[in-house]
């Protein structure tokens, strides 16, 4: 499909391909594997002869997911994955060996540094974190064996933005590949590749699905560093995606434009009320004046995004008091809903790492998190004020 149409267009359009029916809406390919028409081709297709073969790493509803995909992060190649998290380990698997070394945010997801720390560091490959934000740290931090560098933009929880065209200049003179989270943005709102990013990678979980369904990942990026090699890698080591889960996410990028937008126009008007309440101590959101980054978010997005986090006074009692208050809002960890949903980032998707790398990231006991969903804004603020007062 043109890569001239609008994102609007190519979410709703692009890579569909139709069977011999001509079905409108996209087919759903709940097969394990597919029938050759000789011996001859059977060879061809295990030989690597483009076609369908087995699920596990060739399927028509993938393939059309994948693809859709790939056109809004205007990206050469897309794979999709089980989940974000293995999104993120076929990357590192596939382009890291032991003995080589990676740059990472240290305002990344917790169980992110439980990958590096945990398992890839078992394996040889050493992990050095730095701020997201102070590009000088990183450009320190090289080695002559750094083969990545990694990081989320805007940051979990706290929406530091990352200058991603300065990080991706220093990557490429020390000789080493850029993967950057696009979760909170989604292609919508910013698209790392065009940055210089040499991946853009995503729980699909999130935006993409919009409502909490399914689970999956991906990564975008050039045939050379993501199709040919990831594929290859699906086929080998297995973390694929379902057909059912790849053709929900289809339909949710269908309407993730529609939704991007209006959530994250309700949660810079939210940010702002919070900003203005007695009760609250800072309020984290890319999209205010007061964000350290804001000038950069506006240079590098076109829209600060649905999530945002706040310091409640009264540290961790006055946080969890404002969380069990809520009666409208979910609490739990997962984001990009169109359910708001609310959580203790400190006791939760970040309470399994250290006191002091919590600190290092500015997670706070009064931290609260809030993915910004579709509701009505007054019943968000009310939801809130009840806890806040």
């Amino acid at each position: 499909m043109s890569k001239d149409y609008e994102l609007s267009t190519l979410g709703v359009r692009a890579g569909q391909v139709r069977s011999q029916f001509q079905e409108h809406a996209e087919a759903l390919y709940l097969t394990s594997s597919f029938v050759f028409d000789n011996a001859a081709q059977a060879a061809s297709r295990f030989a690597g002869e483009e076609g369908m073969v087995y699920t596990r790493y060739t399927n028509p509803t993938v393939a059309m997911f994948q693809d859709r995909l790939a056109a809004l992060e205007g990206a050469e190649s897309c794979v999709a994955t089980a989940s974000g998290m293995a999104a993120i380990l076929a990357t590192m698997l596939v382009h890291l060996k032991s003995g080589d070394h990676v740059v990472c945010s240290n305002a990344v997801f917790g169980a992110t540094i439980q990958l590096f720390n945990n398992i890839l560091g078992r394996f040889g490959i050493q992990t050095t974190y730095v701020s997201p934000t102070k590009t000088d740290e990183w450009q320190r931090a090289v080695k002559p064996n750094t083969r990545l560098f990694f990081l989320e933009t805007p940051s979990n929880p706290m929406t530091e933005v990352s200058d991603i065209p300065a990080l991706s200049a220093i990557a490429k003179k020390a000789g080493a590949l850029l993967a950057v989270d696009n979760v909170f943005c989604t292609p919508i709102l910013q698209r790392p590749l065009e940055l210089g990013a040499d991946f853009a990678i995503h729980s699909a979980t999130k935006y993409i699905d919009g409502q909490g369904r399914v689970m999956g990942g991906a990564i975008a990026g050039t045939k050379a560093l993501v199709g040919d090699p990831m594929t290859a890698f699906l086929r080998t080591a297995g973390p694929a995606i379902s057909p059912f889960n790849a053709w929900v996410l289809l339909k949710g990028l269908e309407t993730l434009e529609l939704r991007v937008k209006a959530q994250s126009a309700a949660a810079l008007e939210l940010a702002r009320w919070l900003e203005g309440h007695r009760s609250v101590a800072r309020v984290h959101y890319p999209g205010l004046e007061s964000h350290p980054q804001h000038a950069l978010a506006k240079r590098q997005q076109k829209a600060a995004g649905a999530v945002l986090s706040f310091e409640a006074k009264g540290g961790r009692a006055g946080a969890w008091r404002v969380i069990d208050s809520t009666k409208l809002m979910s609490i739990t960890a997962n984001l990009g809903d169109v359910k708001t949903t609310i959580v203790h980032p400190a006791s939760t998707t970040h309470g399994r790492i250290s006191p002091e790398a919590r600190a290092a990231a500015g997670i706070t006991d009064g931290l609260i998190r809030i993915a910004v969903g579709l509701e009505a804004l007054d019943d968000l603020k009310a939801d809130l004020e009840r806890g806040l007062s």
